[in-house]
């Protein structure tokens, strides 16, 4: 992410405890009785950066970044009690990946498949692209259940300076038509891809396949080992209707009250694109449609991910809290979709 370095700041904050896919349809993910859930959007005083949501039974899980993953339950979707972190020891191959690594692990990604939970999670400095995804599973969300435990099984893949130019953090798992699991991953540099993984789900498929999913504008000159200054990250595909929806996050977080961060989307009626914005432009060519921008109180809304639960579409993201000095808050709105089948969030619902 751009600035990334400014969330390590923010990641000691978050260590406090706090009370308060396809996929990505977590309808599917397993058998969940009816639990009452938002009527309309809200914020909740919990401090999140890259916020993503599963629910297991009556229990929704949230997983975002932090020291060894920080992790939420709630029985309402609203009120939040800390858990104990993905890792209470980060995985020694972290620091043989990035020398500079200092524990906070960013950008959780949850899925369910077969009767397990699949973790991914980005190791990476700021900015760097020598960064790595790894993946971790459990048989359980629930800390209470005597299965529960998160056994990690390394890297899934990395990006490596003047190497790739691209760079191996913010990873989403999403399957396509036949099942095919795939991970959609990036930031700055040449932008966003798509690999396809083994069936295992724990690497990549060989031979390897690659495609570019988004990217803006890079000067042609720049050395490989800058980020230049194409903002694009944290893809997150949400199927509906036949749609492949792509969202992502356009320019800077980690800024607290000075972030920028806004959420856009294109859509494609296959997992591999072209992703095309509203007006026909493509994403790997620097189209996008923009869906949430920041308001004066709630300034940098990004990262999001997008879910169905009990039959109704919700945006999950984080925004700064300019009454709370900048810090990143959960944000969860209603998603709505227009007659053309575009995603619509209410702007207003951001200072609600």
């Amino acid at each position: 992410m751009s600035a990334r370095w400014l969330a390590i700041a923010f990641a000691v904050v978050l260590a406090c405890p706090v009370l308060a896919q396809q996929p990505p349809n977590n309808d599917d993910m397993m058998e969940s009785p009816p639990v009452a859930a938002p009527r309309e959007g809200y914020w909740a005083d919990v401090l999140a950066h890259d916020p993503v949501m599963a629910r297991q039974g009556d229990t929704w899980y949230l997983f975002v970044t932090g020291p060894g993953i920080t992790v939420y339950s709630s029985r309402d979707m609203e009120t939040w009690k800390a858990e104990t972190p993905v890792f209470p020891e980060i995985p020694a191959w972290a620091y043989d990946i990035v020398p500079r690594f200092n524990g906070h692990v960013w950008a959780p990604d949850i899925s369910f498949h077969d009767g397990t939970w699949y973790l991914y999670y980005s190791i990476s400095s700021g900015g760097s692209n020598a960064s790595a995804i790894g993946v971790a599973t459990n048989t359980t969300l629930d800390p209470a259940d005597p299965g529960y435990r998160w056994v990690d099984h390394g890297i899934v893949l990395r990006s490596v300076p003047h190497r790739d130019l691209w760079n191996a953090i913010d990873a989403n798992l999403v399957e396509d038509d036949d099942g095919t699991p795939w991970l959609a991953f990036g930031s700055f540099w040449g932008g966003l891809k798509l690999v396809k993984l083994r069936e295992d789900r724990l690497g990549l498929a060989e031979p390897q396949v690659w495609h570019t999913l988004a990217r803006r504008e890079r000067p042609a000159l720049l050395d490989d080992a800058d980020p230049g200054p194409g903002a694009v990250e944290a893809p997150f595909v949400f199927r509906r209707d036949g749609w492949y929806y792509l969202f992502v996050s356009y320019d800077h977080c980690c800024r607290g009250a000075k972030s920028d961060y806004r959420i856009m989307v294109g859509r494609s009626r296959t997992l591999a694109g072209p992703y095309l914005d509203r007006d026909g432009r493509r994403m790997d060519q620097g189209g996008a449609t923009e869906v949430l921008r920041g308001t004066a109180r709630w300034p940098g809304p990004g990262h999001n991910s997008a879910y169905t639960f009990d039959g109704r579409d919700w945006l999950v993201f984080h925004a700064y809290d300019t009454g709370d000095g900048g810090r990143p808050k959960l944000k969860v709105l209603p998603l709505a979709w227009d007659a053309e089948g575009w995603p619509v969030v209410d702007q207003s619902g951001l200072d609600r």
